[in-house]
């Protein structure tokens, strides 16, 4: 499954080829034109991608030349990275100054004429390669497609007739649906769209039944309509589809109701002079099943042609996608949530068992219980379980099912993981690959957006930003992208680009389920390391060192308390493409040398880690680095000298028992976006009046006993700073005046004894602060603002 994401590696490839860091390299080591031809041949590849994908579980051959295609890939951005590596390497010599000496001695391990001769040889070799796979296309017969715009096969088209029996769990939901429809909607000349969203295996379509054929609505809606909508939104098809299902329901609405096959030689003209006539003027209720159009183009269109129908008429809409239910409703959606344990073992013991038979088995029950945990509520997935064991008594079938992850269950084409894999199906690219990485953490496991933007950052995910756009901001617009699409749940907005949420176990068996042989979380000693896995975490530290670990490793995740020291050495030493290294809350006090050597690494994080009481200045070479995490080191005695080198650092989040920081050093990283300051209880003072950090854009600093002041004015275009339990921190300044206007959008003061009153400067955030949080001050404290039209909240806890 892993070569559905092949697309999105293929375009992340050819904007690499693009960039000017690989043009300026290819050119200094005189490959330029291996690059071009290199980057020809891979647009060839990736045209027919996306038919290969289709097309793979009928050919084997065809299956296994996508592989080919996916290791060549993976081995090219691997050289291609190197080119950025160089390019980077050889900024920081050019621009080390007066210790241009003292730098070169630094990298002397890099020699220009064998690394030109080295980078020669395996673009030539990575070019034969991707030539190869290129002819071998053409003996597959696949179709040109260059855009990732497919039209994706939904599940089969749903119909109006349910059984009650079959709706469990949902006389509340069906009562509040019904409530809102009979509801008064306020305004005579516009139509009410009311949108049912969830998670696809909820029971949407279920409950929509179970609302369409209530009879308490057949007196206020005397014309009612049933159309599933599914992936065609086509206004020709739909306008027939409203027709015929107006005629089925013309026995109550119309004498003389009109037959449905009149209605396939029409063209559009007709349709809509037809539909117009036969709702005109009539209350009606049409139920839109499973849409997923995202064109509101599309949706205007059908709705001015449906709204000739009498006041307070209603349009009752399904769908897994929260932004299309904003884009089609009128009122405030309705957000189903997963049936009780009550309610779900009632649909289990349904599934599993002929009417009154569990009776005889109340062992299996018992078992049958902890199934139904595993489902989450959803009774898509509570079917397909209890379908699976109808008639089968053995308990070691049962416990097998309970044991097992549902992903690796036979699965039919209207169970659960195939419907829930119709949403990953209309991902775009480049989000199925985000989407993956949220295999790699266990179930249940509470995100923030921080922890997996940084790994789409580190491992290239995040296409470029747009101009004035940050990837802090590409982030979070993919995680909202996500949320939209029913993937997270309990999402929380914590503002300031900040948000947290879970994945329902069932989307997290999804997330195993397309991403395995890519990606791998080691849970069991039995558990061997897949041979092409490229993304490995350890749920346990017994784990480390059981098995060898492939060379090839771009992300390596550690359990929480790592100790194995031998183990991250021999790592260390040999997985030299590491993108990201996760050791949060180890024991180690320090790390191998050997570090320097990963030169590919984008994120470190060593956040908790006790223990750790220095850093070894190698780490200063890895000028890929983005993300640094060294908070909670308490025992850090400082940061590593030449800090200043790691040029594309994006986020540095320290505590360290430094009385101050290397300004010169930290002067230097000039992308610096995100500073965090945590537990510094040595520090005095945050940065010095000489530094400019123009890109940062985040500020937090936490719990820093003794530091006094901090000049704002060193960071010109900050956005969000968030300052909390700083008891001697002031915030005034001897010239306020000569301040420059900030731009601050949030600002969070908490627990700050200092904070009398509002600085002056604060005014000159008046025409960008949109929220202003003052917690924990002293209860004769006087807090007083000017600022006109600026929303703000202080508590007293």
């Amino acid at each position: 499954m892993a070569e559905s994401l092949l697309f999105g590696v293929a375009e992340s490839f050819i904007g690499k080829l693009a960039s000017v860091a690989v043009q300026e390299a290819s050119l200094s080591l005189s490959v330029y034109k291996d690059l071009q031809e290199i980057k020809k041949t891979v647009s060839l590849v990736k045209a027919v991608l996306l038919d290969a994908e289709q097309k793979q579980w009928q050919n084997n051959e065809l299956r296994e030349w996508l592989k080919q295609i996916k290791r060549v890939f993976y081995d090219a951005e691997d050289v291609i990275d190197d080119f950025e590596c160089e390019a980077l390497r050889k900024h920081v010599i050019n621009t080390s100054g007066s210790i241009r000496r003292k730098v070169k001695c630094f990298f002397s391990n890099s020699n220009p004429l064998v690394y030109r001769f080295q980078m020669a040889h395996q673009i030539k070799h990575i070019k034969e390669r991707f030539d190869k796979v290129a002819a071998d296309r053409l003996k597959f017969g696949l179709q040109i497609n260059d855009s990732d715009n497919r039209v994706v096969k939904r599940r089969e088209l749903t119909h109006s007739y349910v059984i009650d029996s079959d709706v469990i769990g949902r006389e509340h939901d069906k009562q509040k649906i019904i409530d809102m429809l009979l509801q008064d909607s306020g305004d005579s000349n516009s139509l009410s769209v009311i949108p049912v969203v969830g998670i696809g295996g909820l029971g949407k379509t279920t409950l929509a039944k179970a609302v369409f054929n209530d009879k308490s609505l057949d007196e206020t809606f005397p014309l009612k309509m049933w159309v599933c909508v599914s992936d065609d939104f086509e206004l020709k098809n739909l306008l027939v589809k409203i027709l015929n299902a107006a005629s089925v329901s013309g026995s109550s609405a119309d004498p003389n109701p009109i037959h449905q096959e009149s209605f396939t030689n029409l063209d559009l003209e007709q349709l809509q002079n037809r539909l117009r006539n036969v709702i005109a003027g009539k209350k009606f209720l049409l139920v839109l099943d499973d849409v997923w159009n995202e064109d509101r183009v599309k949706w205007v269109e059908l709705k001015y042609l449906i709204q000739v129908g009498a006041e307070e008429s209603k349009v009752l809409v399904t769908t897994r996608s929260h932004s299309i239910a904003k884009m089609m409703g009128t009122n405030t959606s309705y957000i189903l949530e997963g049936l009780s344990l009550e309610d779900s073992l009632s649909v289990f013991v349904k599934w599993a068992f002929k009417e009154e038979e569990e009776k005889k088995y109340p062992e299996l029950v018992e078992i049958g219980k902890e199934i139904v945990q595993k489902c989450g509520g959803l009774p898509l997935a509570l079917r397909t379980l209890g379908s699976s064991l109808f008639l089968k008594f053995d308990v070691e079938e049962w416990k097998f099912i309970r044991d097992s992850e549902i992903w690796n269950l036979p699965q039919k084409e209207d169970d659960i993981l195939p419907g829930l894999k119709l949403s990953y199906d209309q991902l775009p690219s480049y989000l199925k690959q985000c989407f993956a990485c949220f295999s790699l953490f266990e179930k249940n496991f509470d995100f923030s957006n921080f922890h997996v933007s940084v790994l789409w950052v580190a491992l290239g995910f995040l296409p470029p930003p747009s101009r004035g756009k940050t990837l802090e901001d590409m982030n979070i617009q993919f995680v909202y992208e996500l949320q939209s699409r029913s993937f997270l749940q309990n999402f929380r907005d914590f503002g300031g680009g900040f948000c947290g949420f879970k994945l329902h176990d069932l989307v997290h068996d999804l997330s195993l389920y397309v991403a395995r042989d890519e990606f791998q979380l080691l849970k069991f000693h039995n558990e061997n390391i897949l041979e092409n896995v490229l993304h490995l975490s350890f749920l346990k530290n017994d784990l480390l060192g059981l098995t060898p670990v492939p060379t090839g490793l771009r992300t390596l995740i550690f359990p929480k308390g790592a100790n194995n020291e031998a183990f991250l050495k021999t790592l260390v030493s040999r997985c030299k493409f590491l993108r990201v290294l996760q050791l949060p809350d180890s024991t180690y006090e320090s790390l191998p040398r050997s570090i320097g050597k990963l030169k590919h690494l984008r994120y470190l994080n060593l956040g908790k880690s006790k223990e750790l009481k220095s850093l070894p200045d190698s780490l200063c070479k890895l000028q890929n680095l983005y993300t640094l995490k060294l908070n909670g080191c308490i025992k850090l005695k400082k940061l590593p000298n030449g800090i200043g080198n790691l040029i594309s650092l994006r986020q540095l989040i320290i505590t360290t028992k430094q009385y101050t920081l290397p300004e010169k050093e930290i002067a230097k990283l000039t992308c610096l976006e995100i500073l965090s300051v945590n537990s510094c209880d040595n520090l005095e003072t945050l940065l010095l009046e000489g530094i400019q950090l123009s890109n940062l854009k985040w500020l937090g600093i936490s719990s820093c006993g003794n530091l006094k002041s901090m000049p704002l004015h060193v960071i010109p275009n900050l956005e969000w700073l968030f300052i909390t339990n700083c008891h001697k921190l002031k915030f005034s300044f001897h010239n306020e005046n000569q301040i420059p206007k900030l731009k601050l959008k949030l600002l969070s003061l908490e627990s700050l004894p200092q904070l009398v009153s509002f600085p002056e400067w604060l005014k000159g955030c008046a025409d960008t602060l949109n929220t202003l949080i003052v917690q924990n001050y002293v209860e004769d404290t006087s807090l007083k603002s000017d600022m006109i039209g600026t929303r703000y909240h202080t508590s007293n806890k």
